[in-house]
């Protein structure tokens, strides 16, 4: 099989990992067990998992021209990922506070850094674009940027997949460029005002085609204009660490779009992937290879 081709225009950060047994409360001081420096940032997360479930992929995205920046560039390259189109900007790269807890919750600060600089693309930055079988957006960095991309994947006809995170208002020229937007129950609930993913999936309907709600433990809600909800479930699995599980369901979703699976299979499939990270600490040092996927996918069919 042809491995698709995937862009991802999105942040790359350094995260700074607390591990603690509870979280704490405003005001409050804890006791942490571990502290870890990890690569991640959603569009470098996306592009990690969307190449270790079997895609060449492309990323855009700016990093500093620090320690942090020389980092992130190596690990993307080490995963596979194409960093050409990586710009390095004067000043810090991005970085992620991330404090996990015991039961695998995550509360997340992120400085964006170098990613602020995202607000345009360059003619090579298009033409990668244009070359995709699917665009991966996230709004980590500026919506000039993202909506920048998204029009031009919407000239030239490749399916763009936004996850809207963190959750913010979007411009309606953003969604109508959009193909399949992918939120979580919270962001979509934040989106459309309404908290029942079934119902804010609709609402959202009136302007995106598609729509997949993740639900975490619960699974996935997959909704599209002239069609019946699907829900696919989630595998049960005992978590570690949840973050970067959301990117790697985003990732492993579009490989499985673009080799022509089924919405069903493809939900199934990158729920595998989801249920493998989460696993595992850390964000892209989490994501599983194609392999690994296959073997979760057959064993839990």
């Amino acid at each position: 099989m042809t491995r698709p081709h995937i862009a991802v225009l999105g942040s790359t950060n350094m995260d700074l990992v607390a591990y603690v047994a509870k979280a704490p409360q405003r005001g409050e001081t804890v006791t942490g067990r571990e502290f870890r420096t990890l690569p991640g940032g959603k569009g470098a997360n996306q592009a990690v998992a969307a190449a270790r479930a079997g895609a060449t992929v492309a990323m855009i995205g700016a990093v500093g021209n620090d320690g942090f920046g020389t980092q992130l560039r190596s690990a993307l390259d080490h995963s596979g990922v194409d960093t050409d189109l990586l710009r390095t900007v004067e000043g810090p790269s991005g970085t992620a506070h991330i404090v996990v807890d015991d039961d695998g919750g995550n509360a997340i600060v992120v400085i964006p850094g170098a990613n602020a600089t995202l607000t345009a693309l360059s003619a090579g930055d298009k033409a990668e674009i244009a070359s995709a079988a699917a665009l991966l957006l996230q709004l980590e960095v500026p919506l000039e940027g993202v909506l920048a991309a998204a029009r031009t994947a919407r000239e030239h006809g490749v399916r763009t997949i936004l996850t809207p995170a963190p959750a913010q208002p979007l411009p309606p020229e953003l969604l109508a460029a959009t193909d399949l937007l992918l939120p979580n129950e919270h962001e979509a609930a934040a989106l459309t005002g309404i908290t029942e993913p079934a119902a804010a999936a609709r609402a959202l309907l009136s302007q995106v085609p598609e729509v997949v709600v993740t639900l975490g433990a619960a699974g996935s809600l997959y909704a599209a204009r002239g069609a019946e909800p699907v829900t696919v479930p989630a595998r049960r699995v005992t978590a570690v660490d949840t973050t970067g599980a959301g990117d790697t369901f985003a990732g492993a979703l579009a490989v499985a779009l673009c080799e022509g699976n089924s919405l069903p299979d493809a939900l199934s499939w990158a729920s595998a992937a989801s249920a493998l990270s989460v696993q595992r600490t850390g964000a892209a040092t989490s994501m599983p290879y194609r392999t690994e996927i296959d073997a979760e996918a057959g064993a839990t069919a």
